[in-house]
């Protein structure tokens, strides 16, 4: 199977790669027992040739292929390229660009939230991905002719699969409904948790200030020695844990040790001292200079109906225009219409508010109003304002 174990072999494939109009990229990795994923393959394919590429060959120098990430006159195709694009941040310093991810290219042309490679890859390249590799362990070598088979299924049927979205984009005039999702997945902030941020990893509830205080010292502690020893965040302590000794913030060993799952033993090393510690920062941290927990939505009494109706109509929008929900509007956004005709959700921007902001204000206000057509099964809208 076609395999680079060589830095040579990789150098002369990205330079034949560096005359394409468009790559497809993928990765495989493994994270359960690391902060960081492990890079343990790397898929490419051009035109008219596909590799893998083992990143764990002795000697591999992987320099090559970044320069063909970074060449801008090279389009990137990866499907759901979050995980992808955070492993080339964290080894190369920088992201693939310019980008097309064709997850989010098969929402704006209504293939539904978040549709998965082999669904897509059935539909549009008529493909049947075989998926009984999919928990495979690649960092063991040697990878069997099965797995590269398997790996290299995702980059092969993603050239079609790209060539008929792109091609639907072009015909339908949505390409630019794509710009928000691209300039999130291409700015290097998606990918960079900041030990002072990952409290908000947390999602707490709670508003009060010496609890988020705490809350955020021990997070932070927990984030940064999660990077430091490579190991996920959980492995040094639970969100559960970090939950409870936040509200409760003990002061001594002994105290600590009385957390649940948290045991005796951890509470008198070196574990327990730094906790201690980062309770101590947070108490002494000002209140006035808390994490802000956004505020929820209040949703007034009454304007329930509202929100349902709102959702009722986002559904038949979406519907409409052959595009994802998800894209459009969440449940918060529709909250927020719902109480303020001018809300800071992309709903009400841009190509959404032509798609639906504009008919949600205007069905919130009775302009217009929901009916079935004549064979009920669909909904349509009256105008009752004397616009069309």
């Amino acid at each position: 199977m076609p395999m680079i174990t060589d830095t040579k072999a990789l150098a002369a494939f990205c330079q034949r790669l560096s005359l394409e109009s468009f790559i497809t990229v993928d990765t495989e990795f493994m994270r359960e027992r690391t902060y960081w994923s492990q890079l343990c393959l790397i898929q490419v394919a051009g035109s008219s040739e596909a590799f893998a590429i083992d990143p764990l060959a002795p000697g591999m120098d992987l320099t090559p292929l970044f320069d063909l990430l970074a060449d801008e006159k090279v389009l990137k195709v990866f499907h759901a390229a979050r995980q992808d694009l955070e492993i080339f941040l964290q080894l190369a310093g920088s992201l693939p660009k310019p980008l097309f991810d064709t997850q989010v290219a098969a929402m704006v042309c209504g293939f539904g939230d978040s549709i998965g490679y082999e669904p897509l890859a059935a539909q549009l390249a008529n493909a049947k991905i075989d998926k009984s590799m999919r928990f495979t362990d690649w960092s063991i070598r040697p990878l069997s002719d099965k797995q590269i088979k398997y790996a290299l299924a995702d980059v092969t049927h993603l050239r079609v699969v790209y060539e008929k979205l792109a091609a639907k984009l072009h015909a339908n005039g949505r390409l630019s409904w794509l710009d928000d999702e691209m300039a999130e997945l291409t700015s290097p902030s998606t990918y960079q948790t900041a030990p002072q941020d990952a409290w908000k990893r947390l999602k707490s509830r709670s508003g009060n200030a010496k609890f988020l205080n705490v809350l955020r010292e021990l997070a932070a502690w927990r984030e940064q020695e999660a990077q430091d020893r490579d190991i996920p965040r959980q492995r040094i302590l639970r969100d559960e844990a970090i939950m409870e000794i936040a509200a409760n913030h003990p002061a001594t060993i002994a105290d600590l040790a009385r957390t649940r799952g948290f045991g005796k033993g951890m509470a008198e090393g070196k574990m327990g001292t730094a906790i201690l510690d980062a309770i101590v920062r947070g108490l002494a941290a000002p209140e006035a200079n808390a994490p802000k927990i956004a505020d929820r939505i209040d949703v007034p009494r009454g304007l329930a109906p509202v929100v349902e109706l709102l959702k009722v109509l986002l559904k038949m929008k979406c519907d409409q225009h052959e595009v994802a929900q998800k894209l459009i509007a969440g449940s918060s956004d529709i909250e927020a219409i719902a109480v303020d005709d001018n809300a800071d959700v992309p709903a009400l921007k841009g190509w959404r508010r032509e798609v639906f902001g504009e008919d949600a204000l205007r069905l919130k206000h009775g302009g217009v109003g929901l009916a079935f057509c004549t064979d009920g099964r669909k909904l349509r809208l009256i105008p009752l304002d004397g616009r069309e």
